[in-house]
């Protein structure tokens, strides 16, 4: 048995659905930009050398640490927000969505940052040009177009 028992499951249901109105995947965002009219804007909260190192296609650049002064002039409060940062061992991506919350920007965080974008195998941008990895098949599965959840 579990040292700690699983909520019941109102108090689970309630939990996860909270979690899916803050937070998003790698596979959903390419999944809507590949679409179109996705109605968000993609932020890149990383630092500009990270930015040169890659970042995604059509993504916004807004530092973490200028997000207070920029976000107004940078962003349009009328149009949701999903920020990213390195990935799951960087919180910079949670500080720049609370910093956008905090100023009245309807905000997400994507899950597993530009390590998890490109390690399932999407397209992202350097200063050289364009680049792409064969998927991770620890992270992605091999030969198909999603991840099937």
């Amino acid at each position: 048995m579990l040292s700690v028992p699983p909520a019941a499951p109102a108090e689970a249901a309630a939990y996860f659905a909270a979690s899916l109105a803050f937070h998003t995947d790698v596979s959903d965002v390419a999944a809507a930009l590949a679409a179109g009219g996705h109605g968000f804007t993609l932020v890149d909260t990383r630092s500009t050398q990270a930015w040169d190192q890659g970042h995604i296609p059509g993504a916004v650049h807004l530092p973490t640490a200028i997000v207070p002064d920029l976000a107004e002039e940078v962003l349009d409060r009328d149009v949701p927000v999903v920020v990213h940062c390195w990935g799951p061992g960087c919180n910079g991506a949670a500080r720049a969505a609370l910093a956008l919350a905090t100023r009245g920007f309807r905000v997400k965080e994507m899950l597993g940052g530009i390590e998890y974008w490109i390690r399932e195998g999407f397209a992202y941008e350097t200063y050289e040009g364009g680049q792409r990895r064969t998927a991770d098949p620890l992270t992605a599965p091999v030969g198909a177009d999603d991840c099937g959840c």
